[in-house]
């Protein structure tokens, strides 16, 4: 067995990856009736999989500034998608979590990557498919993504 790919042809590949799953996660936030931007998505998203949140520690998740959060939080309470409540533990926080509104666009929106995605994953020879389960379930544990659950799963974190 040859040795492992150099550090630059692992990050190549997965930038290369990553530009169709973008591409993919547009076509799918395209193709409902809901106006909701990549960005405000990943929003909700991290929502859906961690439950609700403080504004620091939904801006901490997202790795954007508390301002930015807030922007898009806004938006997201205008759309209907996201509510905001005093936290029961303290007066003084806010905490954020999804409306049945925004799960869901987050259910929706996912079915239709996963369809794309396994259509994809369809066309891949069946030898290659269990490596790159183990390498991007890898991926994701390193930069901390908690793992997706399908709704066959019957354990969607949120669900209505």
């Amino acid at each position: 067995m040859g040795s492992p790919p150099a550090a630059d042809a692992v990050t190549d590949a997965v930038l290369t990856a990553s530009r169709l799953l973008v591409a993919v996660s547009v076509r799918s936030l395209a193709a409902i009736d809901e106006a909701v931007t990549l960005p405000q998505f990943r929003l909700l998203v991290v929502l859906d999989t961690r439950g609700p949140l403080k504004h620091a520690t939904l801006a901490e998740h997202l790795g954007v500034n508390p301002s930015t959060a807030n922007r898009m939080v806004n938006r997201l309470v205008t759309a209907g998608m996201v509510d905001r409540r005093t936290s029961p533990d303290s007066r003084r926080e806010i905490v954020l979590s999804l409306t049945a509104s925004g799960t869901r666009v987050v259910r929706r929106v996912t079915a239709r990557r996963r369809a794309e995605i396994a259509k994809i994953v369809a066309k891949m020879p069946a030898t290659h498919r269990q490596g790159l389960v183990d390498a991007l379930t890898a991926f994701a544990a390193a930069g901390g993504e908690p793992p997706v659950h399908t709704q066959l799963d019957g354990i969607w974190p949120g669900a209505q």
